[in-house]
Protein backbone atom coordinates (compact mmCIF):
# COMPACT_ATOMS: atom_id res chain seq x y z
CA UNK A 1 0.00 0.00 0.00
CA UNK A 2 2.95 2.40 0.62
CA UNK A 3 4.43 1.75 -2.23
CA UNK A 4 1.08 2.11 -4.32
CA UNK A 5 0.35 5.09 -2.41
CA UNK A 6 4.09 6.68 -3.23
CA UNK A 7 3.29 5.65 -7.05
CA UNK A 8 -0.16 8.11 -6.69
CA UNK A 9 1.43 10.75 -5.16
CA UNK A 10 4.32 10.78 -7.45
CA UNK A 11 2.49 10.36 -10.84
CA UNK A 12 -0.22 13.22 -9.45
CA UNK A 13 3.31 15.39 -8.70
CA UNK A 14 4.10 15.18 -12.58
CA UNK A 15 0.69 15.76 -13.40
CA UNK A 16 0.43 18.68 -11.78
CA UNK A 17 3.91 20.17 -13.12
CA UNK A 18 2.75 19.48 -16.88
CA UNK A 19 -0.18 21.31 -15.86
CA UNK A 20 1.69 24.08 -14.37
CA UNK A 21 3.81 24.09 -18.17
CA UNK A 22 0.81 24.39 -20.05
CA UNK A 23 -1.58 26.36 -17.86
CA UNK A 24 0.17 29.71 -19.90
CA UNK A 25 -1.30 28.15 -22.90
CA UNK A 26 -4.42 27.06 -22.48
CA UNK A 27 -5.52 30.20 -20.28
CA UNK A 28 -5.72 32.36 -24.15
CA UNK A 29 -7.42 29.11 -25.76
CA UNK A 30 -10.00 28.77 -23.35
CA UNK A 31 -10.34 32.61 -23.45
CA UNK A 32 -10.33 33.52 -26.75
CA UNK A 33 -11.65 29.91 -28.00
CA UNK A 34 -13.54 27.56 -25.94
CA UNK A 35 -15.47 29.79 -23.82
CA UNK A 36 -16.23 31.83 -26.55
CA UNK A 37 -17.18 28.82 -28.85
CA UNK A 38 -19.41 27.58 -26.32
CA UNK A 39 -21.38 30.73 -25.88
CA UNK A 40 -21.87 31.20 -29.86
CA UNK A 41 -23.72 27.87 -29.64
CA UNK A 42 -25.62 29.28 -26.62
CA UNK A 43 -26.59 32.05 -28.41
CA UNK A 44 -27.56 29.81 -31.56
CA UNK A 45 -30.75 29.33 -29.65
CA UNK A 46 -31.62 32.41 -28.32
CA UNK A 47 -33.09 35.51 -30.47
CA UNK A 48 -30.42 37.78 -29.11
CA UNK A 49 -30.30 40.91 -31.02
CA UNK A 50 -26.55 42.17 -30.40
CA UNK A 51 -27.76 45.26 -28.74
CA UNK A 52 -30.45 44.45 -26.09
CA UNK A 53 -28.74 42.96 -22.51
CA UNK A 54 -32.32 40.36 -22.90
CA UNK A 55 -33.03 37.84 -25.40
CA UNK A 56 -34.87 34.79 -24.93
CA UNK A 57 -34.49 30.95 -24.95
CA UNK A 58 -35.98 29.81 -28.77
CA UNK A 59 -34.78 26.33 -29.21
CA UNK A 60 -34.11 24.31 -32.39
CA UNK A 61 -36.23 27.62 -34.13
CA UNK A 62 -32.69 29.08 -36.04
CA UNK A 63 -32.30 26.15 -37.25
CA UNK A 64 -35.35 25.17 -38.22
CA UNK A 65 -36.22 29.06 -40.17
CA UNK A 66 -32.74 28.68 -41.61
CA UNK A 67 -33.49 25.61 -43.72
CA UNK A 68 -36.53 27.19 -44.75
CA UNK A 69 -35.34 30.39 -45.44
CA UNK A 70 -34.21 31.15 -49.60
CA UNK A 71 -31.65 33.08 -48.75
CA UNK A 72 -29.79 30.30 -46.54
CA UNK A 73 -30.42 27.79 -48.67
CA UNK A 74 -28.76 29.99 -51.92
CA UNK A 75 -25.89 31.05 -49.70
CA UNK A 76 -25.08 27.49 -48.96
CA UNK A 77 -25.65 26.30 -52.96
CA UNK A 78 -23.27 29.05 -53.86
CA UNK A 79 -20.43 28.12 -51.11
CA UNK A 80 -20.05 24.47 -52.71
CA UNK A 81 -19.89 26.54 -56.15
CA UNK A 82 -17.41 29.01 -55.01
CA UNK A 83 -15.49 26.36 -53.36
CA UNK A 84 -15.26 24.14 -56.18
CA UNK A 85 -14.97 26.37 -58.80
CA UNK A 86 -11.57 27.56 -56.87
CA UNK A 87 -10.22 23.87 -55.36
CA UNK A 88 -10.02 22.10 -58.66
CA UNK A 89 -8.66 25.22 -60.29
CA UNK A 90 -6.02 25.68 -57.88
CA UNK A 91 -4.97 22.51 -57.94
CA UNK A 92 -4.76 21.89 -61.42
CA UNK A 93 -2.59 25.36 -62.09
CA UNK A 94 -0.74 24.85 -59.01
CA UNK A 95 0.48 21.68 -60.59
CA UNK A 96 0.97 22.30 -64.56
CA UNK A 97 3.02 25.54 -62.58
CA UNK A 98 5.19 23.33 -60.56
CA UNK A 99 5.66 20.42 -63.66
CA UNK A 100 7.42 23.51 -65.36
CA UNK A 101 9.24 25.27 -62.58
CA UNK A 102 10.33 22.71 -60.46
CA UNK A 103 13.70 21.61 -61.81
CA UNK A 104 16.33 24.78 -61.38
CA UNK A 105 16.96 26.70 -64.53
CA UNK A 106 18.09 30.24 -65.33
CA UNK A 107 15.07 32.32 -64.70
CA UNK A 108 12.87 29.90 -62.55
CA UNK A 109 13.76 31.37 -59.26
CA UNK A 110 11.73 34.65 -60.74
CA UNK A 111 9.11 32.92 -61.94
CA UNK A 112 8.61 31.11 -59.18
CA UNK A 113 8.90 35.20 -56.98
CA UNK A 114 6.25 35.95 -59.71
CA UNK A 115 3.40 33.77 -59.61
CA UNK A 116 3.94 32.76 -55.70
CA UNK A 117 3.73 36.83 -54.79
CA UNK A 118 0.15 37.30 -55.41
CA UNK A 119 -0.10 34.86 -52.01
CA UNK A 120 1.52 37.32 -50.03
CA UNK A 121 -0.55 40.40 -51.08
CA UNK A 122 -3.53 41.05 -49.21
CA UNK A 123 -6.42 40.09 -50.17
CA UNK A 124 -8.05 43.27 -49.95
CA UNK A 125 -5.40 44.51 -52.28
CA UNK A 126 -5.26 42.39 -54.86
CA UNK A 127 -9.41 42.66 -54.63
CA UNK A 128 -9.14 46.24 -55.44
CA UNK A 129 -6.86 45.91 -58.30
CA UNK A 130 -9.06 43.30 -59.84
CA UNK A 131 -12.07 45.60 -59.33
CA UNK A 132 -10.43 48.40 -61.47
CA UNK A 133 -9.57 45.30 -64.00
CA UNK A 134 -13.48 44.01 -64.32
CA UNK A 135 -14.96 47.87 -64.12
CA UNK A 136 -17.41 48.09 -66.91
CA UNK A 137 -16.95 50.79 -68.63
CA UNK A 138 -13.26 51.66 -68.20
CA UNK A 139 -11.69 48.70 -66.91
CA UNK A 140 -8.93 46.54 -68.96
CA UNK A 141 -10.52 43.33 -68.88
CA UNK A 142 -13.55 45.06 -71.36
CA UNK A 143 -10.91 47.57 -73.00
CA UNK A 144 -9.21 44.35 -74.16
CA UNK A 145 -12.69 43.09 -75.37
CA UNK A 146 -13.65 46.08 -77.03
CA UNK A 147 -9.92 45.86 -79.12
CA UNK A 148 -11.09 42.32 -80.46
CA UNK A 149 -14.81 44.06 -81.51
CA UNK A 150 -16.71 42.75 -78.81
CA UNK A 151 -18.95 44.19 -76.52
CA UNK A 152 -18.50 45.22 -72.98
CA UNK A 153 -19.41 42.93 -70.14
CA UNK A 154 -20.89 43.78 -66.83
CA UNK A 155 -18.72 41.49 -65.07
CA UNK A 156 -19.46 42.53 -61.41
CA UNK A 157 -23.18 43.78 -62.33
CA UNK A 158 -24.28 40.50 -63.57
CA UNK A 159 -25.43 37.77 -61.51
CA UNK A 160 -23.92 35.54 -64.60
CA UNK A 161 -20.58 36.38 -64.41
CA UNK A 162 -19.80 38.34 -60.96
CA UNK A 163 -18.55 34.90 -59.21
CA UNK A 164 -16.60 33.75 -61.58
CA UNK A 165 -14.55 37.03 -61.11
CA UNK A 166 -14.47 36.34 -57.86
CA UNK A 167 -13.09 32.76 -58.73
CA UNK A 168 -10.74 34.10 -60.85
CA UNK A 169 -9.66 36.40 -58.17
CA UNK A 170 -9.05 34.15 -55.73
CA UNK A 171 -7.67 31.32 -57.69
CA UNK A 172 -5.26 33.53 -58.93
CA UNK A 173 -4.23 34.49 -55.52
CA UNK A 174 -3.79 30.83 -54.46
CA UNK A 175 -1.87 29.37 -57.37
CA UNK A 176 1.50 30.15 -56.15
CA UNK A 177 1.07 28.86 -52.70
CA UNK A 178 -0.07 25.63 -53.98
CA UNK A 179 2.97 25.35 -56.74
CA UNK A 180 5.28 25.50 -53.98
CA UNK A 181 3.87 22.78 -52.26
CA UNK A 182 4.12 20.84 -55.23
CA UNK A 183 7.53 21.57 -56.26
CA UNK A 184 9.07 20.48 -52.67
CA UNK A 185 7.00 17.19 -53.55
CA UNK A 186 8.01 16.63 -56.67
CA UNK A 187 11.65 17.41 -56.08
CA UNK A 188 11.42 14.33 -53.54
CA UNK A 189 10.73 11.74 -55.93
CA UNK A 190 13.55 9.56 -56.58
CA UNK A 191 15.34 10.55 -59.71
CA UNK A 192 15.60 6.54 -60.00
CA UNK A 193 12.34 5.98 -60.37
CA UNK A 194 11.71 7.87 -63.39
CA UNK A 195 15.39 6.30 -64.49
CA UNK A 196 14.03 3.02 -64.53
CA UNK A 197 10.70 3.60 -66.11
CA UNK A 198 12.58 4.71 -69.16
CA UNK A 199 14.46 1.53 -69.05
CA UNK A 200 11.28 -0.19 -69.27
CA UNK A 201 10.26 2.82 -72.04
CA UNK A 202 7.45 4.27 -70.07
CA UNK A 203 6.14 7.28 -71.97
CA UNK A 204 6.04 10.52 -70.34
CA UNK A 205 2.17 10.50 -69.74
CA UNK A 206 2.42 6.79 -68.42
CA UNK A 207 5.09 8.02 -65.83
CA UNK A 208 3.04 11.17 -64.76
CA UNK A 209 0.28 9.33 -63.89
CA UNK A 210 1.86 5.98 -62.35
CA UNK A 211 5.00 7.72 -60.64
CA UNK A 212 4.40 11.40 -60.51
CA UNK A 213 0.69 11.84 -59.52
CA UNK A 214 0.95 8.28 -56.61
CA UNK A 215 4.28 9.80 -54.68
CA UNK A 216 2.56 13.74 -54.49
CA UNK A 217 -0.38 12.73 -53.37
CA UNK A 218 -0.78 13.17 -49.69
CA UNK A 219 0.60 16.81 -50.82
CA UNK A 220 -2.16 17.30 -52.96
CA UNK A 221 -4.47 15.62 -50.58
CA UNK A 222 -3.20 18.17 -48.12
CA UNK A 223 -3.63 20.93 -50.69
CA UNK A 224 -7.31 20.25 -51.47
CA UNK A 225 -8.52 20.35 -47.94
CA UNK A 226 -6.59 23.53 -46.82
CA UNK A 227 -8.01 25.14 -50.39
CA UNK A 228 -11.41 23.89 -49.30
CA UNK A 229 -11.51 25.77 -45.74
CA UNK A 230 -10.00 28.59 -47.14
CA UNK A 231 -12.57 29.04 -49.99
CA UNK A 232 -15.29 28.21 -47.65
CA UNK A 233 -14.20 31.08 -44.84
CA UNK A 234 -13.70 33.62 -48.15
CA UNK A 235 -14.75 36.95 -47.04
CA UNK A 236 -12.43 39.45 -48.23
CA UNK A 237 -12.63 39.34 -51.93
CA UNK A 238 -16.13 38.96 -51.70
CA UNK A 239 -16.83 42.57 -49.74
CA UNK A 240 -14.61 44.43 -51.84
CA UNK A 241 -15.51 43.20 -55.16
CA UNK A 242 -19.71 42.28 -55.04
CA UNK A 243 -20.89 42.92 -51.47
CA UNK A 244 -23.07 39.83 -51.75
CA UNK A 245 -24.51 40.58 -55.16
CA UNK A 246 -25.80 41.02 -57.50
CA UNK A 247 -29.36 39.75 -55.86
CA UNK A 248 -27.44 37.35 -53.88
CA UNK A 249 -25.74 35.98 -56.28
CA UNK A 250 -22.71 36.22 -54.64
CA UNK A 251 -23.68 35.59 -50.95
CA UNK A 252 -21.93 32.81 -49.33
CA UNK A 253 -22.79 31.49 -45.76
CA UNK A 254 -19.90 33.34 -44.36
CA UNK A 255 -20.77 36.73 -46.00
CA UNK A 256 -24.65 35.34 -44.94
CA UNK A 257 -23.15 35.22 -41.36
CA UNK A 258 -21.96 38.67 -41.96
CA UNK A 259 -25.20 40.19 -42.80
CA UNK A 260 -26.87 38.13 -40.23
CA UNK A 261 -24.59 39.56 -37.60
CA UNK A 262 -23.12 42.87 -38.65
CA UNK A 263 -26.22 44.80 -40.57
CA UNK A 264 -29.42 42.96 -39.37
CA UNK A 265 -28.25 42.54 -35.83
CA UNK A 266 -29.85 38.84 -35.80
CA UNK A 267 -27.37 36.95 -33.41
CA UNK A 268 -29.41 34.05 -32.96
CA UNK A 269 -29.80 32.90 -37.06
CA UNK A 270 -26.01 34.48 -37.52
CA UNK A 271 -24.23 32.17 -34.37
CA UNK A 272 -26.55 29.31 -36.15
CA UNK A 273 -24.88 30.32 -39.53
CA UNK A 274 -21.48 29.93 -38.58
CA UNK A 275 -21.95 26.55 -36.82
CA UNK A 276 -23.18 25.10 -40.10
CA UNK A 277 -20.13 26.65 -41.25
CA UNK A 278 -18.21 24.86 -38.89
CA UNK A 279 -19.93 21.30 -39.40
CA UNK A 280 -19.59 21.67 -43.13
CA UNK A 281 -15.54 21.98 -42.65
CA UNK A 282 -15.72 19.35 -40.36
CA UNK A 283 -17.69 17.05 -42.47
CA UNK A 284 -16.00 17.60 -45.76
CA UNK A 285 -12.67 17.56 -44.14
CA UNK A 286 -13.59 14.03 -43.09
CA UNK A 287 -15.33 12.69 -46.03
CA UNK A 288 -11.20 13.75 -47.45
CA UNK A 289 -9.85 12.05 -45.14
CA UNK A 290 -11.68 8.80 -45.46
CA UNK A 291 -11.60 8.81 -49.04
CA UNK A 292 -7.27 10.01 -48.59
CA UNK A 293 -7.00 6.65 -47.12
CA UNK A 294 -8.19 4.41 -50.72
CA UNK A 295 -6.44 6.72 -52.65
CA UNK A 296 -3.29 7.92 -50.83
CA UNK A 297 0.15 6.62 -51.17
CA UNK A 298 2.63 7.50 -47.83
Amino acid sequence: MKINSHALSHSISEKLKVLLFITPLLIPLLTFWIVPFGWSIYISFTDWDYISPKYSYVGLENYQYMFEDSYFMDALNNTFVFALGVVIPTIMLGLVFALLLHKNFRGSQLYRAVIFSPWITPTVAVSIVWSWVFETKSGLANLLLGKLGFEPIPWLESGDTAMIVVIIVTVWQAVGWTMLFFISALNKIPESLYEASLIDGCSPWTRFIKITLPLISPTTFFLIIVNMITAIQAFDQFQILTQGGPSGSTRTLLYLFYQQAFEQYDMGPAAATSLIILLITGVLTLVNTEMGKRWIYY
